[in-house]
């Protein structure tokens, strides 16, 4: 069965627009922000403060990640900065930023990753 040619046409350019908006893997240039509250240590604390609550950030990677910074540290820190400046926190206090292998049970098997970030946003009285 033949496609009529400008339905062809019209299908095709549909394809190449869905093809160039789609996601991609390259990289993006983001802006780093001056206005995010600090990641502070206890003895940085001088002044009450009360917990706001409580930020934790999970990414899952499959196979690589070319928008992850390098430094595993760089990412959570101003990931917990940037949802600490959301819930207009004045910092961000015990943070905990790890990573870990995950097991993929698929066919066939592929490496992926897990990235946590997580800290307690807190307010100065």
């Amino acid at each position: 069965m033949a496609v009529p040619r400008p339905l062809f046409f019209g299908l095709l350019a549909l394809w190449g627009l869905l093809l160039m908006s789609s996601c991609s893997a390259i990289p993006q240039s983001i802006h780093e922000r001056d206005d995010l509250p600090p990641i502070l240590t206890q003895d940085e604390l001088l002044r009450p403060y009360d917990s706001i609550g409580r930020i934790q950030i999970t990414r899952e990677v499959y196979f690589s990640d070319f928008d992850l910074d390098p430094s595993l540290q760089e990412w959570g820190s101003k990931s917990l900065r940037e949802e600490a400046r959301k819930m207009r926190a004045d910092a961000v206090i015990l943070p905990e930023i790890t990573s870990r292998k995950l097991t993929v049970v698929a066919f066939p098997a592929f490496p992926a990753t897990e990235y946590r970030a997580a800290g307690t946003a807190i307010r100065f009285k």
